[in-house]
């Protein structure tokens, strides 16, 4: 079983394949096996995992504008070099991710054209402010754990270069937070300021982080496909409950109200209850009209322009031999 789906149910969109090819391939994703570029495999499986793939790395590029706002006004030459740290790594992050989208047959190019021109979509909770140090502290100590809960789950899934990208990218960002935690335990043990400030950051972004996830599995178009064939292996809801029973009580630990008076878990069912955090907001951001769609995608195209003349340079080198001066 994969979520709800059975190996032999049918999957939306694959009904077009030679049928040994689709049975043996399915048969593959149930022994556990990876599936390498050089592999058959369904028209629609390849769209949905470079689908995943390229959001995953726009979401990377995209993620580090918020932090990289405040290289320069970190509190601290000590905590300026580990946040340069923390963004040099995430931008990395993209290259892996993007090398491994190019393996599904679209060019780098064709994808960062597809970003900047507001086509491709990336994770919904980049495109919100931060606002103090302590929005950082919070997006590299929550989002961060979000995506460590997220790609630790993925690193298992069946797409060999997809996993194996996932498997580095999880080992920076442990540290990535522990730098956050770090932060967040400075401010909670601070002055009354600095509390209020980080209780103010949490405020903010409590409805983004459970955004992160994606929408409720009854929303999702794509689980199914993506469950069924291993690419995804939890579904939206079951990562945010366990982020929630991971985090939750962390955050009450360091003092802080979170702000959901509905949050509570459910001692029959074991599962976190929460209020709705407008699914409607969720949708009106991930299409492009979010605080800082427009801010996020100007910042790209204008390092895209910038940085024009050398990727020229790279592209077509001057071949003529200039004497050596000794």
């Amino acid at each position: 079983m994969y979520g709800n789906l059975s190996i032999a149910e049918p999957v939306r969109g694959v009904e077009q394949e030679d049928p040994e090819k689709l049975a043996e391939f399915e048969e593959r994703i149930a022994r556990g096996e990876k599936i390498e570029p050089h592999d058959w495999m369904p028209r629609e499986y390849r769209r949905q995992v470079l689908r995943m793939i390229e959001q995953h790395a726009h979401s990377e590029i995209i993620g580090a504008l918020p932090e990289g706002t405040w290289i320069t006004r970190a509190p601290g030459f000590r905590r300026k070099l580990a946040l340069m740290a923390k963004v040099q790594d995430e931008v990395g992050h993209a290259q892996l991710l993007y090398s491994a989208a190019e393996t599904l047959g679209k060019p780098r190019e064709q994808m960062i054209n597809d970003l900047l021109s507001g086509k491709a979509k990336y994770s919904n909770v980049f495109n919100y402010p931060a606002l103090t140090w302590a929005d950082t502290a919070i997006i590299a100590w929550l989002i961060d754990a979000g995506a460590i809960i997220n790609q630790t789950l993925n690193a298992k899934g069946s797409y060999g270069p997809y996993a194996r990208a996932l498997e580095r990218i999880c080992k920076e960002e442990a540290f990535h937070l522990k730098y956050g935690y770090d932060n967040v335990v400075t401010l909670a043990s601070g002055t009354p300021r600095q509390r209020q400030m980080l209780q103010e950051a949490l405020n903010r972004w409590w409805k983004p982080i459970m955004h992160f996830f994606g929408p409720p599995d009854h929303m999702s178009v794509h689980s199914e496909k993506l469950l069924r064939w291993k690419v995804k292996m939890a579904s939206n809801d079951e990562m945010r409950q366990m982020f929630l029973d991971a985090y939750v009580p962390k955050i009450w630990e360091l003092g802080l109200t979170i702000p959901d008076p509905n949050l509570r878990k459910n001692p029959e069912t074991g599962r976190w209850e929460y209020s709705d955090p407008d699914w409607d907001e969720f949708w009106r951001v991930i299409n492009g009209n979010g605080p800082c769609n427009r801010e996020r995608l100007a910042v790209r195209r204008m390092a895209d322009e910038l940085g024009a003349w050398v990727r020229r340079a790279l592209l077509k080198p001057d071949h003529r031999y200039v004497e050596p001066l000794f």
